[in-house]
Order: C-alpha cells, then structure tokens, then sequence
C-alpha cells in the first residue's frame, strides 16, 4: 500500500519583526514535529515557509525605524531565519516573498484568475491621506473597532475582539501616517467574489466532499476551525479586494493599474507555491506534483489566519484549477505570557532568538515545555516557573533519570556491554508489551493532529522505564540473582532505544544522545516497539547527564526581564489621593460643542477656543495645539469641567477645562461621547 503524499506548510512569518514563543508553539513546532514524524515513516513530504514581505505592516515598521522597506525585510528574513536554524526547525526551503520567482508566480497566478474571469474589478470609495497624498491600505488606519470598542484597530481586523473588518466600519478613523482624519476618495481595484463560493465551500468544510467527492476527513478539522469558517459561512460572504493602492509589493500585472499591488492575502500563500518552485529547482524536482494530484495539503496556522486558509486560500486555488485543496488547516489557540498576551508592541514576550542566545543548549527543553502546554483547542499560558517545573520533574527526573540508571548500571555492571536476556517473567512480559503500544498510540495521536498528546505519550514510555526499574531494583538483585539483572538491563536498554525512535519528532537533538549514548541510530518508526534493537554484546558509550536542573536564578532572572518590561509600559502617573463622593459630585461636568478655535499668540501650544455648552458661550484656553490645529477642532462635541475656577492665561480668561486622555506617548486625545449627545449633556 503506497503511503500517502503531503506537502506542509508553516505560516508565513512578517519580515517586520523577530520570533516570539506564541508564534513557536501555535505554528512552527507543531508543523515541525509533524513533519519529522512523517519523514521517519517514509512518506513523500516537503515542508515549506518562508517570510512574508509585503504589505502595509512591512512599511509601517520601515517609516518607524527610518529606513526602507527593503532594508527591513532584509533584517527581519536574516534574523527570523537564523532563530529558525538555531532552534532547529527543519524546513526543506525558508524562502521569501520578495524574490523574483515569487513575483512571477503570484503574477501569473493573478493573470490566470483575470483570464477566466474569476475577478471582478469594482469601484469603491476608500480612505486617502491628503497630507500623503495616497490611499490607505487597512493597516493604515486605525480607530474604534464598532464592535467591542478597541481604540487602536485596524482596518482589517480589530486584534483584541479578532472581529475581521473595514475601514469604513471604524469609529473616528485616524490615518498612520499623518495621524489626521482621512477622507474617502474613489479608485478601482480587482475583487474576489466569495459570495459565488458558499455552496461548495459549506459542502467542502463540513462534510470534506467536493462535487460529492470525498477530499478530507472533517471529523480530523478542528471545532475552532469548523466554526470559525461556518459562522463566515452562514453570515453571508461578500467581495473582497485583491488589490491595493500601494507602492511596495508585487505589482498588478495588468495596464492601467500604475500605483497597485496584490493584496497580501493574495499574495502571502502563493508564497507557498513559489517557495516549492524554488525548493523544486534547486533539488531538481517538478514543483507541480506537490500541489496537485493525490497529495495532501496541510496548513499549519494561527487561530488569527483561519479564513484566509481555510476560505480565501482555498477558493483560490480552486478558480485557479488544477491545484489541490487544503486536507487539514490545523490551527491553533493563542499562547498568552505570565497572565498576559504576547504583545509586539508592548515588548511583553519572550523572543526566540534571546532565548537562543541566553540558552543555546536547551532547545529541546523549550520544545518540550512549548509541546506540554501547546494551545491546540483553547489559549494557554507559558510561565517560567511552569517552565523550570516541566524540565526539573518531567524531562530531569523522568526521562533523564531512566536514561541515566540504564547508561550507568550497564557500565558498572557489563563494562558497557548490552547483556543478554534470559528468561522473562510475567512483570517482564507486562512492560514489553506496553513498550511495543506505545509507537502505535503515537502514531495514531499524531495524524490526528493531537501532537500534546502524542509527547506525552512518548513521555510514558520513559515513566514506563523508570517505573520497571524501580520495582525491580536491579541495584539490589545484583547481590543475589545476576542472571535476573542481566534481563532487566537488556529490557531497560531496549526501552531507551525504543525511545532514541519515539523522541525523535519532538526532542531531535535529546534523541541523538540517547542513540550515541547506545551506539544505536536509527530513523526507522517501523522498528519502534522492538524488544531485540540491542543485540547483546554491543557496546555502549558512556552517557552524560541529559538535562541539567533550571536553578530558581534562571527564573527570577526571566521573570525580572519582564516586570522590567512591565514598568516600562505602565509608566503612567501614580494614582492621585482618594477623594469621597461629596468632592466627586462637586464637579460640574457637561458637553459642549466647539464653536471656533485659533491660536494664542506667542504660545505653541496653547488654542483659544468658544464652546457652546448649551447654557452658554464661554471661552475655555487648552494646551492642545501641538495635537489639533484649530481646523481639526471645529465643529466637536467635548466633555468640559464646568463649575473650574476662572482663571487668566496669556491674558485670556478662561472658563473652565476640556477633559482629555493621554496615551504613554503623550499624545492627547478628546473624551468623545457617542453619536447622538448635544451639547448641555450632564456627565454623571
């Protein structure tokens, strides 16, 4: 029976930013312990990433750090790259989206699309930066999400609700780039319409059938992905714009389409392809027998890029023709921080590259720990302490301590030499039967998807061990019974090959010690549940201790680092003294409407502004000017203090206080009430 084909993909990190550990355990680690799984059983597999270069995040961090978006691709690919290598993650191709093969690929990707008329090319009006002069692609704007109220979404999505959106749906749009209110200006792109896919797509996901052809086992797809993509689904899909007003991406091969890009979510997964057309030139291959015929296509993927591979991906694929559609899209949950999430931006996390250089010699142990907690149906936590325990009482006392008794007693006792076994006993029988299930169970966890389980079942054929020699206590038998000793250490030895096999797809570099401690190797998962891998008479190395203890310093240490971090990020202004009620309800707090606003003269950052507060007219001097000019004021509704004390500023009195929010920045922004409020509203 001919074993079945696959082709993985590993979502394709930005180039706008290092590695951090959420990205590690819901994408990479996974996809990698899948893969070499499916290598040590022989089947035909090519693991492909490689970084995303393009779109409106790419440019951003490169107006950030002052350079150009090529410069910042370049740094990012360098370093995401060498975290990979470093941490051992074994892509057949880490490629990049700002090559030529990919530019072509993605190119003529799009050409086909058009020449069958799969897209349509619509006008809309989107948001423009007068200041800029140019149209804002989602991630150029950000404002309220209308949804759960997040002041800083994007665009495209709001990433504390997850809600995917428009920028037209934004409360109070702010462009990046000027920090000014954009406009709506029309402009024509190219649009996929989705609408024309829910039949078969509803089909394809839920019952894995396409044209009533089975293509996939649904029951193997996640709740969250099933889910996720049924409530797109029956909420009715809608066009979505293939293209972009941008001058950095690859450019839309088509005349009249001066200043426009594919979209990256047209771009980013054509990835993919061009990676494996490059893989396939260089290790003189046919790219295209690993993305059609009968081979399986998995995605592995953050809980954040469901839709785009398990809806937008996949029915562009399938207008393109010919190509295969995913088999699995396993996605995963987010890993969250010591009780926070992983935040880019706020610098909370643990990044892999530091975690590289801090620990070099402890890659698997990371791998193990991000394994245990991996958040493969729900969120989890990663914490240094959880850390220390898992490597101290799992990987140190489990696994390296079996390991260690089987090494050391055949060299005290045999020189080094695999003893032969002699007659076994019930208990014997027991423990090798179980060693030669375990394999079995993994297996089956595995192309299930169910990697946590799947370690842990690997972990058990260590507790298997222990447990054995513990109760035989061949230390204590070698005094009285030698010939029952020798069986108990040839069975001890042929359980740690057993586990140099079914450590291999999540502990690699654990595994190779153990096998050049055995002077035994092999990648065969065949051979694993064997009782014989050690012939008796081969001799065995003298082993090291596999997993050194993580001393209390190492997590203080961490755990400094980030409350560093957190100090930083909450550097606002202590709380002011308390205050009862009675001074509370002192304070006279309306709406007003700002009826004009110009500058004071020789002070820079002082506005004089009337407000109508709907009992009057009253002046009020603010310290706003070097956030809004007296334009941008005009015509808004604020909160005033109203019942402040008057007091003269410049020579101008002033009759009482708008009230503002300031970010850690200190930028200042209006405490703007909800549509519908006029101005005389009381505040309570």
């Amino acid at each position: 029976m001919s074993k079945a084909k696959y082709t993985v993909t590993a979502a394709l990190p930005y180039a706008n930013g290092p590695l951090h550990l959420g990205h590690v355990a819901g994408v990479y680690l996974p996809a990698d312990i899948f893969v070499r799984f499916l290598r040590m059983n022989e089947h035909d597999v090519a693991f492909i990433c490689g970084s995303d270069e393009h779109g409106a995040a790419i440019t951003l961090r490169a107006k950030k750090e002052g350079i150009t978006p090529q410069e910042i691709v370049d740094k990012y690919n360098k370093q995401i790259g060498d975290s990979f290598k470093d941490f051992d993650i074994s892509f057949d191709i880490f490629h990049r989206t700002s090559t030529p093969i990919h530019h072509e690929t993605a190119q003529e990707f799009f050409k086909v699309l058009h020449a069958k008329g799969k897209l349509t090319q619509e006008t809309s009006e989107q948001y423009y930066d007068e200041e800029y002069s140019q149209f804002l692609a989602d991630r150029y704007i950000t404002g309220e999400c209308p949804k759960c109220q997040n002041p800083s979404a994007y665009g495209d999505q709001c990433e504390k609700c997850g809600s995917d959106l428009s920028p037209t749906e934004l409360i109070n749009p702010t462009s990046t780039l000027s920090g000014k209110t954009p406009v709506l200006r029309t402009t024509s792109h190219w649009y996929l319409p989705m609408d024309r896919h829910e039949d078969w797509l509803r089909e394809w996901i839920k019952e894995g059938k396409l044209d009533g052809v089975q293509q996939h086992d649904p029951k193997l797809w996640r709740n969250q992905v099933n889910g996720q993509c049924m409530s797109w689904i029956d909420g009715g899909l809608h066009s979505r714009a293939m293209t972009r007003d941008l001058d950095w991406g690859v450019k839309v091969p088509l005349a009249d389409s001066e200043g426009k890009v594919l979209y990256v979510w047209l771009d980013a997964p054509i990835g993919y392809i061009s990676a494996t057309k490059q893989w396939a030139l260089d290790n003189n291959k046919d790219w295209k027998n690993y993305w059609t015929g009968d081979r399986k296509l998995v995605h592995f993927i953050g809980k954040d890029n469901i839709v785009f591979h398990a809806i937008i991906f996949p029915i562009l694929l399938k207008d393109h023709g010919d190509l295969i559609l995913p088999d699995n899209v396993p996605a995963y949950e987010f890993l969250n921080l010591e009780g926070d999430k992983f935040s880019t931006s706020r610098n909370w996390a643990v990044w892999l590259h530091e975690y590289m250089a801090s620990y070099p010699e402890r890659s698997d142990e990371l791998k193990y720990v991000l394994t245990s907690i991996a958040p493969e149906s729900k969120d989890s936590e990663f914490t240094w302490k959880e850390y220390q325990t898992r490597i101290n009482s799992e990987l140190a006392d489990i696994l390296g301590n079996f390991v260690n008794r089987a090494m050391v007693l055949t060299q005290k006792y045999y020189e080094g030499a695999v003893p032969a076994k002699g007659e076994l006993t019930e208990e014997d029988n027991r423990v090798l039967a179980e060693m030669k299930a375990i394999p079995a169970r993994i297996s089956k966890l595995v192309y299930a998807y169910k990697l946590r389980d799947a370690q842990a079942e690997a972990m058990n054929l260590a507790r298997l061990g222990n447990k054995y020699l513990a109760e035989t206590e061949p230390w204590k038998l070698v005094k009285t019974d030698l010939e029952r000793v020798k069986t108990i250490m040839n069975i001890a030895l042929q359980i740690t090959a057993n586990l140099s096999i079914v450590l291999q797809p999540f502990l690699p570099a654990t595994a190779k010690k153990i096998s050049q401690f055995l002077n035994f190797n092999t990648s065969d998962w065949t051979k694993a549940g064997n009782d014989d891998l050690l012939k008796s008479g081969n001799m065995t190395n003298v082993a090291s201790i596999l997993f050194a203890k993580i001393e209390d310093i190492v997590v203080e240490t961490e755990v400094a680092k980030l409350e560093s971090v957190k100090e930083v990020v909450s550097s606002f202004e202590p709380q002011k003294e308390a205050i009862n009620f009675e001074d509370f309800g002192k304070m006279d707090i309306r709406l007003g409407t700002i009826l004009s606003a110009e500058k004071v003269e020789k002070a820079d950052k002082l506005l004089k502004l009337i407000i109508d507060t709907g009992i009057d007219k009253r002046t009020v001097v603010s310290g706003i000017a070097q956030h809004y000019t007296p334009e941008e004021v005009v015509g808004k509704t604020v909160s005033v203090l109203m019942n402040l004390a008057p007091r003269k500023i410049k020579g101008i009195e002033s009759q009482g206080m708008i009230l503002m929010a300031e970010d850690i920045e200190g930028k200042l922004s209006f405490m703007t009430p909800e549509k519908g409020f006029e101005a005389g509203g009381s505040i309570c």
